[in-house]
């Protein structure tokens, strides 16, 4: 097991994204007892506060938005801030799978959702560095210029600003591109915190450091959290993945991938436009604008979340791979992220089942939240004034679509299965004596398996490693110190603590002999 030094070395760069290090961190009050609103919204990311936003300025003056945390430093936090309709290699597919009317929704929904940010930041006068750039994404080898000529094909059929490029201005061998025009980039939080300055206040609410436990009731709905509780007649769950995902079964029909991110400077200047290629491993490329000039967002190596024991290596790829192609002069930043799939790769956008009217959901995004959940807010909102949305069917989050679902269905399952008997996660040392300063790993003490971390003080923590949302056995993630669960992507800080949901609650302590 790595020491500290060993990780500090392994890892080049400051632990932390670019967009979080770079703006303050909010300060709003925790809930206090119990209150009554119109509208309850669990979340404080890019769907949460998009949704209060537009709710309060269509005339609604009770909301409040509930945040476990600090607003913005979840998912948000942690994107790479593409604003675009371009969803890697996905129109071709979703004209075949869910026919063309339903791909035209989406297609011109995330064309919208541009329009949307871009109005919002000029009529506010937000200063978040949104400027238009087109998106590409690149076949990295022969076998994929097919696909990309296909999905170019698609997309102008919808009506999207695409085209067919033959070369790139990138330092390797490309061959051939499907290219979005004026598509565009920003900073997120920056605009998102200009967007809680018109939510906060005059009836409405942001309460951090509050989180929702469980939600109960129909008209009214009651969210009760860990600092008491709030009743609504509306309530949306923003949670990246709902902690409310029985009823919809949404717990067997998503599941949650991890990806990497460099922030790095280069000597040459980097070109016009935002790049992903179309194979795996994914790598993607775009520029950020700094006061100590251009950062490069490197990105790719993507995994389901909790199913590998060493993720340091996929730091270590990507600054492999941007080394080999470009003259690096320092790596500043590294972060991951953490994105929620659907079984159909369609955002589940709506109403929580069909025959509920009061609470809402807006979760697998993929990748592209910044877009996806600008249609979120937009769509929920329509919903919640009985105004009619043309996009609200393909995103409806009690459809099924056999022939692109059931499949991965059955992945899922399988992958369920294999973390609630722990056979992926095998005891890693065989006493927790071996784990050093700063490590951790499932073991074995007399006979039951234990997650034990030991901290830099030595100090060794033993905790019950069963998830607490369904029980499944959380690994050990080395390059961000969690604990991971691997059948629904719930997560722990070392200590046991909650960071992402579906879990609400923390690991159980677990009393050993040391």
């Amino acid at each position: 097991m790595a020491n500290q030094k060993e990780f500090d070395y392994i890892l080049p760069g400051r632990a932390e994204s670019y967009w979080l290090a770079t703006t303050p961190e909010s300060n709003y009050p925790a809930l206090h007892g119990d209150i009554h609103v119109d509208i309850a919204i669990i979340g404080g990311g890019i769907v949460g506060l998009t949704t209060a936003y537009l709710l309060k300025e269509a005339g609604f003056s009770s909301i409040a938005v509930i945040e476990a945390g600090h607003i913005l430093r979840g998912v948000t936090g942690h994107t790479t801030a593409k604003v675009t309709s371009q969803h890697h290699l996905i129109y071709d597919r979703l004209i075949s799978k869910f026919g063309k009317r339903q791909a035209q929704q989406y297609a011109e929904s995330n064309q919208a959702a541009i329009e949307k940010i871009d109005s919002i930041v000029n009529s506010r006068q937000i200063d978040c560095d949104f400027v238009r750039k087109p998106a590409y994404v690149y076949a990295g080898s022969g076998d994929s210029t097919g696909k990309i000529q296909k999905e170019v094909q698609a997309a102008r059929q919808l009506g999207l600003p695409a085209s067919f490029e033959e070369k790139l201005p990138l330092p390797f061998e490309t061959y051939g591109a499907v290219r979005f025009s004026n598509q565009a980039q920003f900073h997120p939080t920056k605009y998102l915190n200009a967007l809680t300055g018109e939510i906060h206040g005059d009836g409405c609410h942001i309460f951090e450091k509050t989180r929702a436990l469980k939600i109960e009731g129909e008209n009214p709905t009651t969210v009760t959290t860990d600092k008491g509780t709030v009743t609504a007649q509306k309530v949306i769950q923003a949670t990246h993945y709902p902690i409310h995902d029985k009823p919809g079964m949404f717990f067997q029909r998503l599941y949650q991938s991890r990806s990497y991110v460099l922030g790095i400077r280069i000597r040459d200047p980097f070109p016009d436009g935002m790049f992903i290629n179309a194979e795996e491993p994914a790598r993607s490329l775009r520029s950020q604008r700094t006061d100590g000039g251009e950062l490069v967002l490197v990105t790719g190596e993507g995994h389901r979340t909790g199913e590998e024991e060493n993720e340091t290596v996929h730091y270590q790829n990507l600054e492999k791979w941007v080394r080999s192609i470009y003259s690096v002069d320092s790596v500043d930043y590294r972060w991951s992220t953490q994105d929620t799939i659907s079984v159909d790769h369609v955002p589940y956008i709506g109403r929580l089942t069909s025959d509920n009217d009061n609470i809402f959901l807006a979760t697998g995004f993929k990748k592209w939240g910044m877009t996806t959940g600008t249609v979120a807010a937009m769509i929920i909102t329509d919903m919640i004034l009985g105004r009619s949305n043309p996009w609200e069917e393909v995103y409806d989050p009690s459809r099924f679509k056999p022939v692109e679902s059931a499949k991965t269905l059955i992945s899922q399952a399988i992958e369920a299965t294999k973390g609630l008997v722990g056979d992926r996660i095998l005891p890693t040392h065989k006493e927790a004596s071996d784990i050093a300063p700063g490590g951790g790993a499932i073991v074995k003490i007399e006979g039951e398996r234990v997650a034990a971390y030991r901290d830099q003080n030595g100090t060794l923590h033993t905790l019950d490693p069963s998830c607490k949302h369904m029980g499944c056995i959380v690994s050990w993630n080395d390059a961000e110190r969690t604990w991971d669960c691997p059948c629904h992507g719930s997560r722990y800080n070392a200590t046991g603590e909650v960071i992402h949901s579906p879990a609400v609650y923390g690991l159980s302590e677990k009393k050993v002999k040391k």
